[in-house]
């Protein structure tokens, strides 16, 4: 498979490094800072350098966009009007909602939005790592236009580099990054403003941080221009988050001030079991059970099932199409971890009219 990466920082070098590596593919770049795209050669992150996005992209099977939020509509729009007919384009930003309303009528086909939950506090090609997605969730954003083809191919690609893909729609990704991507860098940059603030109003030194402050606030300040640009395209989701979280301390100051234990030991504990839960939300496996679908064929099927099932939180391990020599009809097989998890999965299913059957439980 050949693949095109647009743009070759830390985390389109290392979509380079994990398909050359992990999934044996063809990797052709381009990025407009010349200097960056000769080092991610020299670096072998790449197969090849192209000298454009046209050149990169023409021959290529799927196309990954890794350019700052507000870069991504004209570098997403060129890439598709660039790349074959049966090309898959994506992106790794993480805001959907503003991408897709500017992308050209009838885009949404064959591009499908992306992003992977990954990445690290250093940046530039030259700390690309091939293992950067590896257990990693990656969101997919497909609409009811989107080809289920195309869907197919990217799901798969994105598995061969380590990642787990889900299916998720553009407005409830950018809900969620709000609350758990977002909010974070802006809690992390109020929290070393007050204690900064703190610091110029005492008159003696006050003592060195210690590892809680270190943690929380570590991605305080990162890369300015991404984070204006995420801020900027997300703008109602974070500042509602915003907004809510200020609802919550200032009821955790009251909760405090009145100085009961018994409600803050409550409080306290209870955050304690929300954070475990969240971490271990997803991590349940099992086993691989087989799914198989039966379907008309109709644009928007792959992505209608795949958006039912991320609701629900059913992970989709692995899927497979199998059109029928008409073309009329076809059969869709989905893997999915857990006995439990399968029936679950064949239910949702059924519900949106499919026949379904569970390979090994029950049908």
């Amino acid at each position: 498979m050949r693949i095109a990466v647009l743009g070759v920082g830390l985390i389109g070098g290392s979509v380079g490094l994990a398909a050359r590596r992990r999934g044996g593919a063809e990797v052709v770049g381009f990025d407009p800072d010349g200097e960056t795209l000769d080092r991610a050669v020299e670096l072998e992150v790449l197969d090849g350098a192209a000298g454009s996005v046209a050149e990169a992209v023409g021959e290529a099977e799927v196309v990954f966009c890794a350019a700052p939020v507000s870069a991504l509509p004209a570098l997403v729009a060129e890439a598709l009007d660039a790349a074959g007919p049966d090309s898959v384009v994506t992106d790794v930003g993480s805001t959907k909602r503003r991408l897709l309303a500017e992308l050209p009528e009838g885009a949404t086909e064959r591009f499908i939005g992306g992003h992977p939950l990954a990445g690290a506090e250093t940046s530039g090609v030259e700390n690309a790592r091939p293992d950067l997605f590896e257990g990693a969730r990656w969101y997919l954003t497909p609409t009811e236009q989107s080809a289920g083809l195309g869907y197919d191919k990217l799901q798969r690609v994105i598995a061969e580099m380590g990642a787990r893909p889900q299916a998720i729609d553009p407005e409830s990704h950018d809900r969620l990054m709000a609350t758990v991507s977002h909010l974070p860098h802006v809690i992390a940059n109020v929290l070393v403003q007050q204690a900064a603030s703190t610091l110029a109003e005492e008159s003696e030194r006050l003592p060195e941080v210690g590892p809680s402050f270190r943690d929380t606030t570590r991605v305080a300040g990162s890369n300015p221009a991404i984070w204006t640009d995420i801020y900027a395209a997300n703008s109602d989701a974070v500042a509602a988050a915003v907004e809510e979280v200020g609802k919550r301390l200032a009821n955790a100051a009251e909760l405090i001030r009145a100085t009961d234990s018994g409600p803050v030991d409550e409080w306290h504990r209870r955050a304690g079991e929300d954070r475990r839960r969240l971490l271990e939300a997803g991590m349940e496996g099992g086993a691989l059970l087989e799914i198989r679908v039966v379907v008309e064929n109709r644009p928007g099927t792959v992505a209608e099932i795949a958006l039912a099932l991320g609701r629900e939180r059913v992970n989709i391990e692995d899927m497979a199409l199998y059109p029928a020599a008409d073309m009329r009809t076809g059969a869709i097989t989905l893997w999915v971890a857990g006995s439990g998890e399968a029936e679950r999965a064949a239910e949702i299913v059924r519900g949106l009219g499919h026949g379904v059957s569970v390979v090994g439980g029950e049908e």
